[in-house]
């Protein structure tokens, strides 16, 4: 049967083979080497202190775990940030980055921080290029300033971002969402003092590209292992360009100090988190989705399964697809939604009456289809930061399948009560679903408890709004980098 796109492979040149040969020997030291350096590291400290565990106590530049963690009190001083993002979400149904930075500056605005943020609508096909808007509500001040074709003009953002500046007081901080704001413009930020967060960095990607070489093998065209190298040295040579950085999981961190050599005390992990009210465990909003949906009823027989996000290959649907068409003969009693776009969509439906593609789901449809499920599967092929669906499966009680990557099983799925892990490979995965199936409904849903409880204790939006006002805090006056303060609970 086959599963794959096959296409021949051409090689150029002999010679290009033992190059290619040296690259790939190379990315698999460096990636055991990583594995070795995350793992030996790593904090996995339970949320609870002990004796042997104390709580932290001291500068939080010198903390090494997610601010997440820790209990911040409110804070009466107001603060005017300046925030260079790539997208907002305008129009169409928005992804994962954009949910993020909503979610982050919407909370910020609402506890009176006046934030402003240079940024283009989400939907390019419903924005005026070269227009400038703005829009506000509240304290959140949004600019949209598109270059012809339809992405950030920073050089426009930053006629609008010094206008801004000069009005009533200048901006306490600047913040960036990965390389919004580019590491050559930083120097034109008054002082130069610019944090950034990184929703994935090159080293990871590096691992993205050698887990899809490995996977394809001979049936796909070569992925370009070659070019990533000189992008990695190049990044670790710009990175410094930015103060202080921002990390989404602990093993990004362990990259940034060991590999990118940045200073310890300038690189921080605060964990995304997600709207804890949108995104709650109810039981009668999954039957009703499923009952909408048209899923099988068992009574607890039927493993209901769930796949969510652009249904492109890097993000592993083609690895599903093989695992949920072999798992579907040993075990008729699994059944797979799939929500999202993408051209997998099409091969899904190939799979009959196991599989019920949904579509691309409005938002506020996400809950229903999160608490319809047993569990939740991210097949993923990339290693790069966290995807939200993970923990907004995890916030409506449901346990997760996912690849046994350093940013995953380091920060999310810490332990095996909250799910399963994965090496990415097809035997792998079956293997994992088969465990999935033995273990059944009553051990999924007590899994699903545990993951409610933990993301309800990491990954709320509350949060992680929390942490990066008290980061935001600290960059600007010492005074808030001690903790415990006594508006600390």
């Amino acid at each position: 049967m086959a599963f794959k796109n096959h296409s021949s492979r051409t090689v150029s040149t002999s010679s290009s083979l033992p190059f290619r040969f040296t690259t790939i020997i190379t990315l698999l030291l460096i990636f055991y080497t990583s594995y070795y350096i995350f793992f030996s590291q790593l904090d996995h400290s339970p949320l609870t202190s002990s004796a042997e565990n104390p709580p932290f106590a001291g500068d939080l530049r010198d903390l090494t775990s997610p601010w997440n963690k820790l209990s911040f009190g409110p804070i009466s001083q107001k603060l005017k940030l300046a925030v260079f993002c790539k997208s907002w979400p305008v129009g169409s149904i928005p992804g994962g980055m954009e949910r993020h930075a909503y979610t982050l500056y919407t909370s910020l605005a609402s506890r009176g921080h006046e934030v402003h943020v240079f940024t283009v609508s989400y939907d390019r096909s419903n924005h005026h290029k070269n227009q400038e808007e703005y829009y506000n509500k509240g304290d959140l001040h949004i600019y949209f300033a598109p270059n012809e074709n339809g992405g950030l003009n920073i050089s426009h953002a930053f006629e609008i971002f010094h206008r801004i500046n000069g009005v009533d007081r200048p901006f306490d901080y600047v913040h960036t969402e990965s390389v919004a704001l580019p590491h050559w413009r930083v120097k034109m930020v008054p002082k130069g003092d610019v944090a950034v967060t990184w929703h994935g960095i090159w080293y990871e990607i590096m691992h993205s590209k050698l887990f899809e070489e490995l996977y394809y093998s001979n049936d796909h065209p070569i992925s370009d292992l070659d070019h990533t190298m000189p992008r990695l040295v190049d990044e670790i040579r710009f990175f410094p360009a930015y103060k202080q950085h921002i990390c989404i999981s602990n093993s990004a961190r362990e990259v940034l100090v060991n590999i990118y050599q940045l200073p310890k005390r300038n690189v921080h992990v605060i964990v995304n988190g997600v709207d804890q009210t949108k995104f709650v465990y109810s039981p009668e909003t999954g039957a009703r989705f499923r009952a909408k949906h048209g899923v099988p009823v068992g009574n607890g027989t039927v493993i209901v399964m769930g796949v969510s996000g652009r249904l492109v290959r890097d993000k592993g649907h083609p690895l599903l697809y093989e695992a949920i068409a072999l798992i579907a003969k040993t075990h008729p009693q699994v059944y797979l939604l799939v929500a999202g776009s993408g051209p997998w969509g099409k091969r899904y439906a190939e799979l009959g009456e196991h599989v019920r593609v949904l579509g691309s789901l409005e938002p506020e449809e996400l809950s229903g289809f999160y608490n319809a499920l047993d569990v939740f599967v991210n097949p993923t092929l990339r290693p790069q930061g966290l995807d939200l669906t993970i923990i907004e499966a995890m916030q409506c009680g449901k346990p997760v399948v996912a690849p046994n990557y350093p940013s995953i099983v380091g920060t999310v799925v810490v332990d095996e009560r909250f799910g399963y892990t994965f090496s990415p490979n097809v035997r792998s995965l079956v293997e994992t679903l088969d465990s999935v199936v033995r273990d059944g409904s009553r051990v999924l849903e007590m899994k699903g408890k545990a993951c409610k409880d933990y993301a309800l204790s990491m990954f709320t939006a509350t949060q992680m709004a929390s942490a990066y006002e008290r980061f935001f805090m600290c960059m600007t006056n010492e005074r808030f980098c001690r903790y415990p303060l006594h508006i600390d609970s």
